[in-house]
């Protein structure tokens, strides 16, 4: 999967090969979005608000850190907010609540970071709509759902959709999958309530008439995975021999922003959800390993005190709060929320 993505973000001519695959791909995801629009295929609403934050996009966006801030921003304005997650690349067979310190082989990597970082429950399993509702069996008081991906999840009807662009990568070769990296054609997100660009680099072929807000992503601690109580900053680490690994959606994003801090490292990424085992860090020579939160949960079994995180927060405006909020209010009576009566 990386040596495809990595096909998607280069001239289009090498990917010329897999365009019969990639129509396929667009007519049966065009057919099926016509089946649930015409009732064929059953959509489940649930009692409470659905606020889902996904991409058209194949590859991380940076939709996770979104998620949290949107939580916390939410909690404030005074929402009662719980998280589903599906536990995808995992092998949970039943909704669950996830909490900090599961094995994210089971409950999933996004849904174990999530429930070590905020307070509100998440939830994850196979299945968004049984998970959201066994959440809700569990959490009465729960008033609002988000929901981390599931943009084509067409079968749980939702409220607010946003999507997360990357905006250092855009669309790549703009075309489907699996010949480019989109999972919807580009007029989807003319669909949407809002979309998050996640850097502020200008990227062509966005619609008008959507909100739009720039988000950016922060991080200049470092936390050890032995010893939580020990942080550095990125001075501390500038005359060590470092290593830096990435098991995420877009490795390069990270290594970018190591290289804004200014630290030279050798760099080693791996594929999305990778399940990491203790000789993926045999870096013998170096003094100190860097990798994402994401991944550290996942190196737990087998820390050692040479490596450390880089926790990453999310800011955006809090106009995209009001935003949700005023949607929110429609969905729970005041008025119809516009834009998603059809996938």
């Amino acid at each position: 999967m990386q040596r495809l993505g990595r096909l998607w973000y280069r001239p289009p001519l090498l990917a010329y090969g897999l365009l019969p695959l990639a129509w396929l791909y667009r007519s049966v995801d065009s057919v099926r979005r016509r089946l649930y629009r015409r009732g064929v295929f059953e959509r489940t609403r649930l009692p409470v608000p659905v606020v889902i934050v996904g991409n058209i996009t194949a590859g991380g966006s940076g939709k996770t850190p979104l998620v949290q801030w949107l939580a916390r921003r939410l909690g404030e304005a005074g929402r009662r907010t719980a998280i589903v997650s599906r536990s995808y690349a995992a092998s949970a067979r039943v909704p669950a609540r996830v909490h900090a310190g599961d094995d994210p082989a089971i409950r999933g990597d996004e849904a174990v970071l999530l429930a070590a970082t905020l307070a509100c429950p998440v939830w994850s399993g196979p299945d968004r709509r049984e998970t959201a509702r066994a959440l809700l069996r569990a959490h009465p008081e729960i008033d609002t759902l988000l929901c981390d991906d599931g943009l084509q999840h067409y079968a749980l009807e939702r409220d607010v959709e946003i999507a997360v662009v990357d905006a250092a990568r855009g669309f790549g070769n703009a075309l489907p999958l699996p010949a480019g990296p989109l999972r919807e054609p580009l007029s989807r997100l003319g669909r949407v309530d809002a979309i998050v660009m996640n850097g502020e680099q200008p990227v062509a072929g966005l619609p008008a008439a959507v909100p739009r807000f720039v988000m950016t992503l922060r991080g200049t601690q470092f936390r050890n995975l032995v010893d939580p109580n020990r942080v550095q900053t990125a001075q501390a680490f500038k005359h060590m021999r470092l290593a830096a690994v990435a098991g995420i959606g877009n490795p390069a994003r990270f290594f970018a922003h190591l290289r804004n801090l200014d630290l030279a490292f050798d760099a080693r990424s791996f594929p999305d959800h990778h399940r990491y085992r203790a000789d993926d860090l045999r870096f013998a020579a170096a003094d100190a390993i860097l990798m994402t939160e994401k991944d550290a949960i996942k190196c737990a079994a087998f820390r050692d005190p040479r490596m450390w995180a880089l926790p990453v927060a999310a800011e955006t405006s809090d106009a995209l709060v009001q935003l949700i909020c005023e949607r929110i209010g429609h969905a729970a009576g005041l008025a119809p929320a516009a834009g998603h009566a059809e996938p």
